[in-house]
């Protein structure tokens, strides 16, 4: 046996046209004063809800766009900083080349002049070279290293294997990055 069903305190609302839900929303609230003040409570708290919705959207896209002008910003650096990165080089080793320049200009020039220009330009390369942190790596009488060496060979020699007993070319470093390695000649343990 089925139970009737309950009626329910508020009128259905379901098939009817606005209007007419209106009417009955108007008809309940005017009957029961609960209802009167949870519709227009409802109706603020909607309100309050779209206008915190707007902001937060609106934060969200002040903060996508922050984050694309610093992502670009950065990009932008990077460029700079790889085209300029040599500037400082650059800007040092302008006196060297002025340096040879000048000495290939002078006409009458003894040996010990030329000797002394070609000096004063080493000294000026080598500054110019450590203001840029790029080290020269002459590794005589060290161990041999391959991370910094490149062995060309080996000959016997006294002492310890695996010294480094003459420098065909010296490395560079640059940071303590090798950009050269150093051609060495290892020694190794004479044969008996």
């Amino acid at each position: 046996m089925q139970e009737p069903k309950q009626q329910q305190d508020t009128p259905e609302i379901e098939d009817k046209p606005i209007e007419q839900v209106d009417a009955a929303s108007e008809a309940t609230e005017a009957s029961d004063p609960h209802v009167a003040d949870v519709v227009p409570s409802l109706q603020e708290s909607l309100r309050q809800a779209e206008l915190k919705a707007e902001e937060h959207h609106d934060a969200w896209l002040r903060a996508k766009a922050e984050t694309e002008n610093v992502r670009r910003r950065a990009q932008e650096d990077i460029l700079k900083a790889s085209r300029f990165a040599a500037d400082k080089f650059a800007t040092a080793l302008l006196p060297v080349k002025d340096s040879l320049e000048a000495a290939l200009a002078t006409e009458n020039q003894t040996l010990e002049s030329l000797r002394e220009g070609v000096e004063l330009t080493l000294r000026q390369l080598v500054s110019a070279f450590a203001s840029a942190s790029l080290a020269e790596e002459n590794p005589m009488g060290q161990k041999f290293d391959p991370n910094k060496h490149q062995a060309m060979g080996m000959v016997e020699a006294e002492g310890v294997p695996n010294t480094v007993v003459h420098v065909l070319q010296k490395g560079y470093l640059l940071h303590d990055r090798v950009i050269r390695p150093a051609m060495v000649m290892v020694s190794k343990a004479k044969a008996e």
